[in-house]
């Protein structure tokens, strides 16, 4: 076999030349993966070195600005411009390194430069929202408010993720709930919810029944649940007149096909679904039920006593339950007096700690309760009755059904109940219900 001298140094040549390429590919692989490292890392001698090792990369040195202008201990907006500017000299289109240059322009009170950065980051990304939306905080905290409320507009239009912030830094800067719903919060449910959802955030209950009339105005569908956290606020601020307002709205509000709470019974009763005509809104001023552990719950047509259903738990006998569900929240007038009535309904409930409603002001809690009668064992439709005197602080009753742990060593809840026909009407109202506490038991007034 013949074997080509020539050839065979080709070969060698192309290999050395192969090995030189390769060996230059890992130096500069190698030297780009120090730079990314020494970039990220904490210190700024490195982070300067890492930058050094990769010319033409804007971001490293706008990242050296950004750690030194924020710097807690020692900040140093001049030294953070002058890395800034390496960054744009680098990538003069980005409009990131312009914000950021803007940024520190501001912070060195140099609002004139800071402007001219925003503008040219407006001009590298003229559609984009983060641009649009700090050039319009920027101006604003100028005092041009005018025009910063139009580049925040424009910010939200293109991205309404932005919307929950846009609301908070205005609210911030100018504190004018009516800057926010003016110049802020676009014309729509949804741009009028997410207002509505930051007041009540922040226990504006004025505000944010403000922006909740708005809606009403606007006169489109509404998911209940969205008005539950401003009911929720309207509640723990003792505001019974504006919750059933709201509520009343809300019902409206919510599409026909839509199954919707009831109406109020006409019996004049404050509590609301009295009769489990409909299930559980989970909030505002309908029933709520959270299952716990160890029960379940459904509803019953099978004969009620009073309503159109019963509600019926069942207790699986595994834990010594503690229960204070269903519960419902119900508007009163201070000093009148009310009469509850229900029904409850028992089989085999276990333990001597059993079932009862307790009907409690929700916000004074010093305020005595009314607690009814403990049922255990098997009981036929049992009516329950209690005389309640609101007080002079009491704007809202909790009506619960209440099972408190049992202290026996055999405490495991089991067995069924049922409760059916719950009201609290007005003592002077008509009433078509059984005597209330025909026992002249002395029931403690709240």
């Amino acid at each position: 076999m013949e074997y080509s001298i020539e050839r065979g140094a080709q070969r060698q040549f192309l290999l050395a030349v192969s090995l030189i390429v390769a060996a230059i590919l890992i130096f500069f692989a190698i030297r780009i993966w120090l730079a990314y490292e020494r970039v990220d890392s904490p210190s700024l001698p490195l982070m300067r070195r890492g930058a050094a090792l990769d010319p033409g990369n804007g971001e490293a040195w706008d990242r050296i600005g950004r750690y030194l202008q924020w710097d807690f201990a020692n900040p140093d907006p001049l030294a953070a411009i002058a890395n800034y500017k390496r960054a744009i000299e680098d990538d003069p289109r980005s409009a990131h390194f312009w914000m950021d240059l803007a940024s520190a322009y501001e912070d060195a009170g140099d609002t004139s430069k800071a402007q001219d950065a925003y503008e040219h980051a407006k001009a590298a990304y003229p559609a984009s929202a983060e641009v649009a939306f700090n050039y319009g905080n920027f101006l604003i905290r100028a005092g041009r408010n005018r025009e910063g409320y139009g580049e925040i507009q424009q910010a939200v239009r293109t991205d309404p993720r932005l919307l929950p912030l846009a609301i908070s830094r205005t609210w911030r800067t100018s504190g004018s709930a009516e800057d926010v719903l003016k110049n802020v919060l676009p014309p729509t449910t949804e741009g009028l919810l997410q207002g509505l959802d930051f007041f009540v955030s922040i226990s504006r209950s004025d505000d944010a029944l403000g922006i909740w009339q708005r809606l009403v105005d606007l006169g489109k569908p509404l998911t209940l649940s969205r008005s539950f956290p401003l009911l929720d606020e309207l509640i723990s601020e003792d505001r019974s007149d504006d919750a059933l307002r709201v509520w009343r709205e809300a019902i409206s509000a919510v599409p026909g096909e839509v199954a919707r709470p009831n109406a109020p019974p006409a019996d004049r009763s404050i509590v609301w679904n009295g009769d489990f005509g409909s299930a559980f809104a989970n909030g505002g001023l309908d029933w709520r039920w959270n299952s716990p552990l160890g029960a379940s719950i459904d509803f019953d047509s099978s004969s009620p006593p009073a309503g159109k259903r019963s509600v019926r738990m069942e207790f699986n006998g595994g834990s010594n339950l503690s229960l204070d569900e269903p519960m419902e929240y119900a508007p009163v007038e201070s000093g009148r007096v009310y009469r509850f009535h229900a029904f409850l309904r028992t089989d085999q409930i276990s333990t001597e700690s059993g079932i009862r409603f307790l009907i409690a002001d929700p916000n004074h809690p010093d305020v005595t309760p009314v607690l009814t009668e403990n049922l255990t064992g098997s009981h036929g439709w049992t009516p329950v009755d209690a005389e309640i005197t609101a007080g002079p602080r009491t704007h809202f009753l909790l009506v619960r059904l209440l099972r408190t742990p049992s202290r026996l060593f055999d405490n495991k809840l089991s067995g069924v109940v049922w409760m059916a026909g719950v009201s609290v009407i007005p003592a002077d109202a008509p009433q078509d219900i059984p005597p209330v506490n025909p026992s002249n038991e002395k029931v403690p007034a709240l």
